[in-house]
């Protein structure tokens, strides 16, 4: 009953097809399609946006007439699995800063597609980079702070740039959600009462919408609307959260109510692998290289996460994530080549910031990896993607040759 009355509102935020898919077709001396080994002399055909054939030259038939860029390296477009770009600009400046609003601790009605920005000059940064997907909106800071989106990082409009228009709820917990200037919440235990108690509602609302005869149905809330997605497990709730306490009381709420959680940030993770693993719930890691100091909730911040993750079996991709101040918005690529220095294979690295997040964020069908059907998404190299010296120098999105720029 409560699914039932969910979907009419997920079904009604979709916005139509690309329309700036192309005909292609990339040529690679080394070729990362994402799954199984790299292809030496490589072969990505890309028609009308997706990817038609890939596979060693020797084997797929190149087009007549398809215009072929040749690289040293390509790889499936980058997927940054968590930012606020978009919604947080360069400028740093009230004018551009819309990823907290912090009247109320709890709106979950905020939609991110009212204040995404698809021309900042931000996504362009990733683009440049080869990033070609993003899961943005509201940031970190409020238990709910509104939604998000996910989007490709090509388009002057949101109906172009956008292909996923509401995807997940942001919320936090610890410390992140109570350093505001309001009374409330004043600590952990009052952030995780205020959360409860709106779930609750939100399961009541949407039962008795569900039931309500025709005409008799209580007032629309989109507060309630939007959390009832939640719980019938239409939208996930990301949950940014750090200490290990609050991770734990995350993984508490999940199993309470039942809806889809996706830790995020995670500092502690790696005192906790056990337990998350238990719980069959994905971690979208906090950048690599993020400011961490004693006394706040990264104190236990620790560059292996990653890999204590990765072998115990718990799916995990790597963000941008939000900075309050410059650089604004980090790059997926330089935080999971960091990794390499602390236990994460090559390949393990690039499914970070590729397959990994697809499939958190459940696109995988779509994005992630180099496979017919898929979007035809690709980051252009010089040499290895995770080489300092190594430049991006081109990125492709369904197609279209998106950017040249050599970074």
């Amino acid at each position: 009953m409560i699914r039932a009355a969910i979907v009419a509102i997920m079904v009604a935020m979709t916005f139509p097809a690309s329309v700036f898919a192309q005909d292609l077709v990339v040529r690679a001396g080394t070729l990362h399609t994402g799954v199984g080994d790299a292809i030496i002399d490589g072969v990505v055909v890309i028609e009308d946006g997706l990817v038609r054939d890939v596979g060693p030259a020797s084997r797929v038939a190149i087009p007549e007439g398809v215009e072929v860029i040749q690289v040293p390296v390509a790889t499936p477009g980058l997927i940054d699995a968590r930012s606020a770009v978009g919604l947080s600009g360069a400028m740093n400046q009230p004018h551009d800063q819309d990823q907290l609003e912090s009247s109320a601790a709890i709106q979950p009605e905020l939609r991110a597609i009212d204040a995404y920005n698809p021309r900042e000059i931000l996504v362009t940064w990733l683009r440049e980079h080869g990033v070609t997907t993003v899961h943005t909106g509201h940031g970190p800071g409020e238990i709910i702070s509104g939604q998000t989106l996910i989007a490709k990082t090509f388009g002057d409009t949101v109906e172009e740039a956008v292909f996923k228009p509401v995807h997940a709820l942001s919320a936090t917990l610890g410390a992140g959600a109570t350093g505001h200037d309001r009374k409330s919440p004043g600590n952990r235990s009052k952030a995780v009462a205020m959360l409860r108690e709106q779930l609750i509602k939100a399961r009541e609302y949407v039962e008795s919408k569900a039931d309500s005869e025709d005409g008799k149905e209580p007032a629309r809330d989109l507060a309630l609307e939007t959390l009832g997605a939640v719980i019938a497990r239409e939208m996930p709730l990301v949950i940014e959260v750090h200490r290990h306490n609050d991770i734990m009381t995350a993984l508490r709420l999940a199993d309470e109510f039942g809806f889809d959680l996706v830790l995020a940030g995670a500092s502690d993770a790696h005192l906790l692998v056990d337990e998350i693993k238990a719980a069959g719930v994905p971690v979208i890691l906090h950048p690599t290289m993020s400011r961490a100091w004693g006394g706040s909730d990264m104190a236990n911040f620790s560059f292996t996460t990653a890999r204590k993750l990765i072998e115990g079996g718990i799916p995990v991709a790597l963000q941008s994530g939000f900075e309050g101040y410059v650089p604004k918005n980090r790059v997926v690529l330089f935080e999971a080549g960091v990794l390499l220095g602390y236990g994460v294979k090559q390949a393990q690295a690039l499914e970070m910031i590729t397959m990994a997040p697809a499939r958190i964020l459940g696109m995988d069908d779509r994005v992630g990896s180099l496979e017919p059907g898929k979007h035809g998404d690709l980051a252009l190299f010089d040499g290895d993607p995770f080489e300092y010296t190594s430049h991006v120098i081109g990125t492709v999105i369904e197609g279209r040759r998106v950017s040249e720029a050599v970074r």
